[in-house]
Formats: C-alpha cells, sequence, structure tokens
C-alpha cells in the first residue's frame, strides 16, 4: 500500500539505523532526526506504516521497529548459519551447518554470517532469544557496537567497550545483568551485529 513522503523518510531511516548500529532508533531519536518535537506525530506515522505492512513492531519496547523487505523476495541472499550464541552468560560455541535467508540490503560486506541468539540480555536494544542476528565478520570493534566475541573461548553478543587501562568491557542491555570484564588478550571479537531478524512463526 502506498505511503506518504514522510512516512517513507521515516521508513528509509529506521532501516539505516538499524545497518549502522544493528537497533532500531527510538521515538525520540526519530523525532530528533526529523526536527519534530510531537511524539504524538511520530507514533502516527509508524501506526500507518504498520498498517500499510511496511514495519512490525511489539508493544512497550522503545526499540522494537522492524522493517519488512520491501519487493518480491528476489533481493534475498543465502549467509551462512554457524550456528548460537548468547545472550547473558557465554555459551560454548555450537556451530551447525547450514544457510540462512536474509534481505540483501541487510548485507554490506560479503564475510556476513547468521546466529541465532539464546538468552535475553540485549533485549533493550531490541535482540530477543529465538532472533537471528546478522553479523559482519570482523576482528576490531569500536566503542558502543553490538559484537560477537569470544571470551576464554566462549561466544556472547554485547556492546563492546575498551578502558583507558586497555580493559575490555561487554556490556548487556538489560538492567539487572553486569558487564562481562576481561583482559584484552582474553577476548576475541569475531564480528558486529548489522541486522536483527525475528520469525513468527
Amino acid at each position: 500500500m502506498a505511503i506518504t513522503k514522510r512516512q517513507r523518510q521515516i521508513y528509509d531511516f529506521v532501516c539505516a539505523y538499524i545497518e549502522r548500529h544493528g537497533y532500531a532508533p527510538t521515538i525520540g531519536e526519530i523525532c530528533a532526526e526529523f526536527g519534530l518535537s510531537s511524539v504524538a506525530t511520530v507514533h502516527k506515522h509508524l501506526t500507518n506504516l504498520e498498517r500499510r505492512g511496511w514495519i512490525r513492531r511489539r508493544s512497550n519496547l522503545s526499540r522494537s521497529i522492524e522493517p519488512v523487505p520491501r519487493g518480491n523476495g528476489s533481493g534475498a541472499v543465502e549467509l551462512p548459519l554457524l550456528g548460537y550464541v548468547a545472550a547473558g552468560a557465554p555459551i560454548e560455541v555450537v556451530e551447525q551447518a547450514g544457510t540462512f535467508a536474509v534481505p540483501e540490503s541487510f548485507v554490506r560486506r560479503p564475510n556476513c554470517f547468521v546466529l541465532r541468539v539464546r538468552g535475553d540480555s540485549m533485549t533493550e536494544d531490541g535482540i530477543w532469544d529465538g532472533d537471528y542476528i546478522i553479523v559482519e565478520g570482523r576482528s576490531t570493534a569500536d566503542n558502543g557496537e553490538t559484537v560477537v566475541a569470544l571470551v576464554r573461548g566462549e561466544a556472547t553478543v554485547k556492546k563492546f567497550y575498551t578502558d583507558s587501562d586497555g580493559t575490555i568491557r561487554l556490556v548487556p542491555a538489560h538492567p539487572t545483568m553486569p558487564p562481562i570484564v576481561a583482559r584484552a588478550e582474553d577476548v576475541l571479537v569475531r564480528g558486529v551485529v548489522v541486522a536483527v531478524l525475528r520469525k513468527y512463526v
């Protein structure tokens, strides 16, 4: 169904934001991007986008906007599905053979792969137990990026920070869960999360 120019701008901004950060913007961040003072105006645009099938949302969550890929389905690519990663306490790497079809627009570089999330430590960034994350394979990360890392051989997904003394902090997006603090030599970054996909059935 057709949408307005402003609604398309908001949709494109949400898609671009997710590609940069790996999670959706908040209502406040959308307001700031477009110079809007009324949260109600953004809510109205998002409601119309949802009714027209352009986005999905979870109620009562600040980063719950999920764009619905556009097109006839021909723009999908198969990425390696490498297994599970923990959003909680680290778990042993569980690898499995297979591939996973994702929207082509979510794949920025050829070295991407897919992992399935176990745990709920990243829910405030819109990453839920059972979600699939698209990961861009990298060995380094900037502060604040969401990474997949091995901590003493066990895999986890967290926000990445390097302290002034070189200590690594892997920070959950959950108010009751503590960060993982480790020496740099005990942490191996495997990639940065660039998108989140969710199956509803």
